[in-house]
């Protein structure tokens, strides 16, 4: 049994003192200015805005994300009021945080689409729609037929289920390794749990093999038949890819180093190479999803990494010590185990929860995002799962303290049981969080459309159908767009053009609004909104001599 004190005294300050290091660090850097980025991008803002009408067809359509995007070939398409393509011109490009999409002219008036499917910085696909109307609107055109701007929810059930596998490869790889070089004793044989470790070996490389095609999948939003070769290079090509590749490479390199441990040879240079490598491959998880793209990635990327391996160490351990060692182990032995693992177990509680505590301030934003995102209620979720393990956690240590593990390891099999299967739903919930919009980047999304709410409404006389487009519709100055048509949809010679703004809720009476004509059919003004309410705008069209008619909308300003 002293040969497992005498490592367990080799790798503990090493691993302490590099993770306890490597976390204040990250603490003390998130303390700082964080760069403008976010996770998960979002649509915040398209030029032409959504739902705007047009006197004149544009060259280009410019959508604004949240965050940078890449261009997913073939998956931007413009669909014009007939319901065929209508451009673009050449191949949309991405810079930053615009995707620029080139238009041909196109003679037709009506309304467009303009579908998009783009990747985000943390490999998420982003996909939606905007649309805009050149002369006046019609009916929003569809897609051509096989094509879709909605995903796959099959691919992205196994995509989640993907990454669970590889969280429980991780799990099982770790655990035995653990075991096997500080904990398990010389006398027991090695079978059970050599197998154990090779069937988490195996479970990481079929995760990490298999996840590029499910990729594939779900960023272009094909069935899985559906994806091709071209689909596959694209994916391998990005970071996300890039990640998957270091990650099998770090693999067979573990898997050759594991060798002399599965031998009970292992020495110093041996162990402390597989902690450098297992730390490396636990590295491109972070890289290929949120932590990448957080405000502050180092730090995120660093608290990720140790967040796992934490995990990876508590549950395997946990899995190690209930599935063999309180099993097969003598009570003498017991009493040299117990207290190693308990000591362990603490060190990655530790860890566990600092290096959480990081990720959450990072994730999650603004204080009340934690309730009133999905991310936030799912990370709530599992901080009560780990609650509850940490508890059963305390009455497994205080029986180790009180030597009752070693007389009654039944019990302590129970509650080491008990703890690793709940910890097991805290790996199910982990595989959801990594594909939920992050909190900070929901809630500041949504702080930018309440920012950017333009509105836009048509109202229609028996003269002429009128375009209202104020923007940005809220408190203070904003700057409002006419449009009239006649009732068969051609733009319509407007005479004369007469607005009043009021807001009698307020004691605010109407007011006239200077409009300035700038075509027969397009007039331009300025609206001073100083006070919250329900606005009443009234407009009076005059398109002949003799005839004239007002219509009204009200325009909530918050």
């Amino acid at each position: 049994m002293s040969a497992i004190t005498s490592r367990a005294r080799i790798v503990w300050p090493v691993l302490l003192g590099g993770v306890l290091g490597g976390l204040l660090g990250a603490a003390l850097t998130v303390s700082g200015p964080p760069a403008p980025a976010a996770a998960h991008a979002n649509l915040v803002g398209s030029e032409p805005a959504n739902g705007t009408v047009l006197s004149d067809p544009p060259d280009q359509v410019v959508l604004s994300f949240s965050e940078p995007v890449r261009v997913i070939p073939d998956r931007i398409q413009v669909v014009g009021p007939d319901g065929q393509p209508a451009g673009p011109g050449a191949e949309p490009s991405a810079a930053g945080t615009e995707v620029t999409i080139p238009l041909d002219e196109s003679p037709d008036n009506g309304t467009y689409l303009v579908s998009y499917r783009v990747i985000s910085q943390d490999s998420h696909p982003v996909f939606g729609s905007v649309t805009y109307s050149v002369g006046a609107p019609s009916e929003v055109p569809a897609l051509p037929a096989g094509e879709s701007d909605t995903e796959d929810p099959l691919v992205k059930t196994l995509v989640s289920i993907d990454r669970y596998l590889g969280y429980a490869g991780v799990v099982l790889l770790v655990g035995p390794a653990l075991a096997l070089a500080l904990l398990w004793p010389s006398r027991l044989p090695r079978r059970g749990a050599v197998r154990l470790l090779w069937t988490g070996v195996g479970l990481v490389a079929v995760s990490t093999v298999v996840a590029p095609w499910l990729q594939a999948a779900y960023t272009t939003g094909e069935p899985l038949t559906g994806v091709g070769v071209a689909d596959l290079r694209e994916v391998l090509a990005s970071p996300y890819g890039t990640a998957h590749i270091v990650r099998l490479g770090v693999l067979v390199s573990v898997a050759v180093l594991l060798r002399p441990l599965i031998a009970g040879r292992a020495g110093r240079v041996d162990l402390l190479l597989l902690a450098g490598l297992g730390l490396v491959g636990l590295g491109t998880w972070s890289f290929a999803g949120h932590p990448i793209a957080s405000p502050v990635p180092a730090v995120t990327v660093l608290a990720g990494t140790v967040h796992l391996a934490a995990a990876a160490v508590w549950i395997g351990g946990l899995v190690m010590l209930a599935g063999f060692l309180l099993r097969l182990a003598d009570r003498r032995e017991l009493s040299v185990i117990l207290p190693e693992w308990s000591r362990w177990a603490a060190l990655a509680v530790t860890v566990l929860l600092l290096a959480g505590l990081v990720q959450a301030v990072v994730e999650i934003g603004p204080p009340e995002a934690v309730f009133t995102t999905t991310y936030g209620r799912l990370l709530l979720a599992k901080l009560g799962l780990v609650a509850a393990v940490i508890a059963v956690a305390s009455y497994s240590r205080r029986l180790v303290r009180r030597r009752l593990g070693e007389s009654r390891p039944r019990e302590m099999r129970l509650a080491v049981g008990a703890e690793a299967v709940v910890l097991a739903a805290v790996l199910v919930m982990s595989s959801v969080l990594v594909q939920t919009t992050p909190g900070r980047t929901e809630s500041a999304t949504d702080n930018q459309l309440v920012s950017t709410r333009d509105f836009a409404a048509t109202l229609d006389t028996e003269l002429y159908s009128l375009q209202v487009l104020v923007e940005p519709a809220e408190l203070g100055d904003n700057t409002m767009h006419l449009y009239a048509y006649s009732p068969t949809g051609q733009p319509q010679l407007v005479e004369e053009w007469r607005v009043t703004a009021g807001l009698p809720a307020a004691g605010v009476e109407p007011v006239e609004v200077e409009v300035l004509p700038l075509t027969d059919n397009h007039a331009f003004g300025e609206l001073a909104m100083p006070v919250a309410g329900e606005w009443e705008l009234r407009f009076t069209l005059r398109v002949s001599e003799i005839d004239q008619e007002s219509v009204g909308v009200t325009i909530p300003i918050r």
